[in-house]
Formats: C-alpha cells, sequence, structure tokens
C-alpha cells in the first residue's frame, strides 16, 4: 500500500480572488487528516490584470510580456502562500499541488490554459510540484471540468443518497453521487463572476458583499427568461464552461439599476442550478465555494430547488480551504496514475489520469518518489 503524504493543496479560482492553500494527508484514495489553510488574496492590481487578459486570453501568444508577467506575479503570489502555510502548519510537507489560474477554457476546441509556473514555484519553495490537472482530460475529448468531485466522493462516504455537492465559484458545479454511488458531475452555469463583475462596476468593492445589492433590487424576468434559453442549458451533463461563456448577460442587464441588475443576475445564477440535468433529485444539497457567503444566493437556492441546502460546513467541511484541499488530493492521485476525470464526471471517453510532476532543481529527488508509478 502507498503510504499517505502531507501536501499543500493551491488553488485559485474563476473568482479572481486569491490563492487558497490547505494542507491535506492523503494515500490519494483516503483521507487521513485535514491541517491549516491560508487564503492569501490579489492586490487589487495583480486581479484587474489578471481580469484583463481574461478578455484577449484565447488569442494570446505564450511569449505576450504581459501574459509572462502576470503569470510571474502570479506564482510569486502562490510561493509566498505556501511559505506562509508552511510556517503555520509545524510539519514537514512532501508535496504541492498546484491548479494555477485559469484564464481560457474552450474544451470543445480541445483547449484549457492555467497559468503558472510550476518550475518557478518548485524553486522558490524547494518542494516537488505536481500540475497541468486538466490537459490530458481535454485533449482525450472531455471538458477538462469539473475535477472536485472525487474529493467530494472521498469525504462523503457516510452521506446519505443521493446527495449534491455544490460549488459556486466564478462558475457554479455540482458533483451528484447516486444511491449506488455513481459520480455524476457538470458546469451549472454562472457562479459569481458575473454578479462580481456588475458590483465592482456599480459599487467599486469585488463581490455583492452580503448580498446587499441583489436584496433590494427586483428581478427582471424578461431578461431571466432570454438568458435562461441560452444553448447551453439544453446541453447534456457531463459539460463546463469558460468565466467568460456567459458575459452576454453583463449586456442583457445593462440597461438595469445597479440593485436590478443584481438581482436578476443572482437569479440567473440559481436557476441555472436548479436546471441542472441530474439523474435523481438530491435529498440534500451541500454548498462550498464563495457564494455560499451570499445569503440572496442561499436564500433562493432552497426557494427554488425545494430541498434541505446547506453550507458544506454543516458536514464539518471547511468551505473556505475545500478546493484547495481537493488539488492536494488530486496531485496524489496523479502520482499514482489514478483517474483524474471519468465518462460521467468529464465526459472523457474513459477513466483517465493526468497531471505532471516538476521537481526542478531539487537535490536530492524526494526518496518517497520512488513508491510511486512515474
Amino acid at each position: 500500500m502507498t503510504h499517505p503524504l502531507t501536501v499543500i493543496g493551491l488553488m485559485s479560482g474563476t473568482s479572481l480572488d486569491g490563492v487558497d492553500a490547505a494542507v491535506v494527508r492523503t494515500d490519494g484514495e483516503r483521507v487521513f487528516a485535514h491541517g491549516p489553510s491560508f487564503e492569501l488574496p490579489y492586490p487589487s492590481e495583480l486581479r484587474q490584470r489578471t481580469r484583463d487578459l481574461l478578455d484577449r486570453a484565447s488569442e494570446l501568444d505564450a511569449h505576450d510580456p504581459e501574459l509572462l508577467s502576470v503569470e510571474r506575479a502570479l506564482t510569486l503570489h502562490h510561493v509566498e502562500a505556501v511559505q506562509t502555510l508552511r510556517t503555520r502548519a509545524e510539519m514537514p510537507i512532501d508535496l504541492l499541488g498546484f491548479h494555477g489560474q485559469t484564464i481560457f477554457h474552450a474544451p470543445a476546441q480541445h483547449r484549457t490554459r492555467q497559468i503558472g509556473d510550476a518550475a518557478l514555484l518548485s524553486r522558490e519553495t524547494g518542494l516537488a510540484v505536481v500540475h497541468d490537472f486538466r490537459s490530458a482530460d481535454v485533449a482525450a475529448g472531455g471538458e477538462g471540468a469539473p475535477l472536485a468531485p472525487w474529493y467530494h466522493a472521498a469525504l462523503l462516504h457516510d452521506a446519505p443518497r443521493p446527495v449534491a455537492v455544490l460549488n459556486i465559484g466564478g462558475v457554479a458545479n455540482v458533483t451528484f453521487i447516486d444511491r449506488d454511488d455513481i459520480i455524476s458531475a457538470c458546469d451549472t452555469g454562472p457562479g459569481n463572476a458575473l454578479l462580481d463583475d456588475w458590483a465592482f462596476r456599480h459599487t467599486g468593492h469585488a463581490c455583492d458583499v452580503d448580498g446587499s445589492l441583489a436584496r433590494t433590487g427586483r428581478v427582471d424576468r424578461d431578461i431571466l427568461e432570454r438568458l435562461l434559453a441560452h444553448p447551453y442549458f439544453q446541453r447534456p451533463a457531463p459539460k463546463s464552461l469558460d468565466r467568460l461563456s456567459f458575459a452576454m448577460a453583463l449586456d442583457a442587464v445593462r440597461n438595469l439599476n445597479p440593485e436590478d441588475g443584481a438581482a436578476t443576475l443572482a437569479a440567473f445564477t440559481v436557476q441555472a442550478i436548479a436546471r441542472t440535468p441530474l439523474p435523481h433529485r438530491p435529498e440534500a444539497w451541500f454548498v462550498c465555494g464563495g457564494g455560499r457567503h451570499n445569503p440572496m444566493l442561499m436564500e433562493g437556492l432552497r426557494h427554488t430547488l425545494q430541498a434541505s441546502v446547506e453550507p458544506v460546513e454543516a458536514l464539518g467541511w471547511n468551505g473556505d480551504a475545500l478546493e484547495a484541499e481537493c488539488f492536494g488530493y488530486l496531485a496524489v492521485r496523479a502520482l499514482r496514475r489514478l483517474p483524474l476525470s471519468s465518462p460521467l464526471i468529464t465526459g472523457a471517453p474513459s477513466s483517465i489520469s493526468g497531471g505532471r510532476l516538476t521537481c526542478s532543481g531539487l537535490h536530492p529527488i524526494p526518496h518517497w518518489l520512488g513508491d510511486f508509478e512515474r
């Protein structure tokens, strides 16, 4: 049996709010312990520079000076998060699981792009790094997302079925586990990204704090129905999205006042989740990601889904660390060549692994790597 490793997982999601880092001890199948976690927000300038890349990411050359500059800044931000968490963890760390920052995702074109310099991260921290988790799946014809269902299933071994874990980040996605323990998943539609961009435009805040903007507005039902007529909602699962897949929604609400625009965009997120093509109706929904902190989204989900909807803290999980822990867990799965995708999760033709290992400048190479198939 492969012995467990103590891993720092790193996640910087489509909300573009910063780096989440978390310690998890795992063998890639079971989770033996959860360590401390840490969030390092992006400085406003770096967040804006990263957001600006998204609008031209599909055409960016790999040697674009601004891309390389932002990538280096993002990587060094991850280095800072790792070093801070190592101090707090007070335990040896074996490995880093590095997701990177997604700037473009178009699986229909067999393209997905996460920026972040794994070699620089490895050199600066002195740790082996597993990265590039999505490319193999996309190259094989999968959606490349979501990847968290494997981790959710590992943690949900005792939960009643059928059950759903809903992650509301910049894009929202759901993990569904049926009574027979079969896992299926997909992106549901917009998460926080539209509401965040709208709130920043009208308030200067990076999000709709406490749902206060949406709470005082009225949903424009005509606009909402037009948004829900998007072809994405007719597609079967699995399916996935880019952060800007529904950018047209911001144009659709442009003539609304700030409050009504926020209310309409929040309702769009909720209704998109409600229309997700799941095999059966979940008995319970557990919500992670920044969206669980928005009372308007949570209230809307409870009203619309007509089911138990609770933050993942109800399960004893740390919702702020969950995705970072996930990529620590997936890093060990990648080392063991265990599946990172499957036909019902990402739409890949078979269960395949992925990820790449970087040990840039490490001397000696960690002895435990000999325990894993390389």
